[in-house]
C-alpha cells in the first residue's frame, strides 16, 4: 500500500514539477548564467556565449542612463507608493464607514483597473493632459488656478510627474479592494466598544483599524514593489523623446536585449540586459526580507 501511495503521489506531482522546471526554474537558471556572459542574440546557443564574469554588472553601474533608471524606479516606488497607499486606505475607510451607494463607489474607484494600460495612458496623454482642450486645462481654468492651467503636462520637465499621477490613478482601486477586504474582517463589536469608551474616529483608526490590517498593508507594500519593478507600459507610452526622465530598468533591459533606442540607448547586449533582470529580482528579494524583518506578521484572534 505504501508503494502504491508513493506511486500515486509521484504521478500527481510529476506534471506540476515538470511545468515548474520548464517554465520557471530553467528560465531563472539560464537568465542568471547569461548575465555572466557576452551574448549577441537572445537565441544564441550556449556555445556562442563568451564568459565575462561580473563585467556586465560593472558596465551597468557605469552607465548614467541605468543609474538614472534606478533613481526613477526609486521615485515610482516611494512617491507613487505613498500616494497610492494613502488614497487606497482613505477610500477603504470611507467605504467601510457606512456610506450610501458603497457598491457603486467601489466599482467606480476600481474601474480603471479593468481598462488596458495602453488605453488608459492614451486617455491621459490625449485628453487629460492636452494643452488646448484637456481636462486639467479646463478644470484649473474654471477654478481660476492659472499657474496650474498653464502647465504643459506633456513637457519633458514635468513628464515624469504626469506619468506618476496617471499611473497611481490606475492602481488605487486595486489596493483599495485589498485594504477594504482586510477592514471588513474586523468585527463591528470592537468599534462599538471603543465608541462606548469615548474613542474618536481618529482614535479608532490608529488604535484599531490600522493595527489590525497591518498584515494586509504589508502585503500591499510587497505587491506594490513587484508592480513598480515591472514598470514598463507606462514608461513606454510616456516616452516622447530620448530623454532618460521616464526610462525605468525594465525599459532599459528591453532596449538592451532587443536593440531598440530609449533614452539614447543604441547598443545591443543581451548579457547586460539579463543582468538588469537579475538585479531587479534581487531588489524584490531585499525588500521582501526587510518587510519580514521590520513588519513581522502577527496573528490576531477576534
Amino acid at each position: 500500500m505504501k508503494k502504491q501511495n508513493k506511486l500515486f503521489i509521484i504521478l500527481f506531482l510529476a506534471p506540476s514539477i515538470f511545468v515548474f522546471v520548464v517554465t520557471f526554474l530553467y528560465p531563472i537558471v539560464r537568465t542568471s548564467l547569461m548575465s555572466l556572459f557576452d551574448v549577441s542574440s537572445i537565441s544564441d546557443p550556449v556555445s556562442k556565449w563568451s564568459f565575462s564574469g561580473l563585467n556586465n554588472y560593472i558596465e551597468l553601474f557605469r552607465s548614467e542612463l541605468f543609474c538614472q533608471s534606478l533613481v526613477n524606479l526609486g521615485k515610482i516606488w516611494l512617491y507613487g507608493g505613498i500616494i497610492t497607499m494613502t488614497f487606497a486606505l482613505l477610500y477603504a475607510v470611507i467605504l467601510n464607514s457606512g456610506i450610501r451607494g458603497k457598491k457603486f463607489w467601489r466599482s467606480v474607484i476600481y474601474l480603471p483597473n479593468i481598462i488596458s494600460s495602453v488605453a488608459l495612458a492614451n486617455m491621459w496623454l490625449q485628453y487629460v493632459y492636452n494643452g488646448q482642450y484637456g481636462l486639467f486645462k479646463k478644470v484649473f481654468s474654471a477654478l481660476h488656478i492659472e499657474f496650474l492651467a498653464r502647465i504643459n503636462w506633456t513637457d519633458v520637465n514635468v513628464l515624469f510627474t504626469s506619468m506618476l499621477i496617471a499611473y497611481c490613478f490606475g492602481c488605487i482601486g486595486y489596493f483599495m479592494l485589498i485594504v477594504l477586504a482586510g477592514i471588513e474582517r474586523i468585527p463591528t463589536d470592537i468599534y462599538e466598544s471603543a465608541t462606548l469608551d469615548g474613542a474618536t474616529a481618529w482614535d479608532k483608526f490608529w488604535k484599531i483599524t490600522f493595527p489590525l490590517i497591518r498584515n494586509v498593508f504589508r502585503t500591499c507594500i510587497m505587491l506594490w514593489t513587484v508592480t513598480s519593478v515591472n514598470f514598463f507600459v507606462w514608461a513606454r507610452m510616456f516616452s516622447r523623446d530620448t530623454s532618460p526622465r521616464t526610462v525605468t530598468p525594465v525599459v532599459y533591459m528591453y532596449d538592451l536585449v532587443f536593440g531598440l533606442s530609449s533614452g539614447g540607448i543604441s547598443e545591443r547586449s543581451v548579457g547586460r540586459g539579463t543582468a538588469v533582470g537579475v538585479l531587479m529580482t534581487l531588489i524584490v528579494l531585499v525588500v521582501s526580507l526587510l518587510l519580514n524583518k521590520f513588519f513581522k506578521e502577527k496573528e490576531f484572534e477576534y
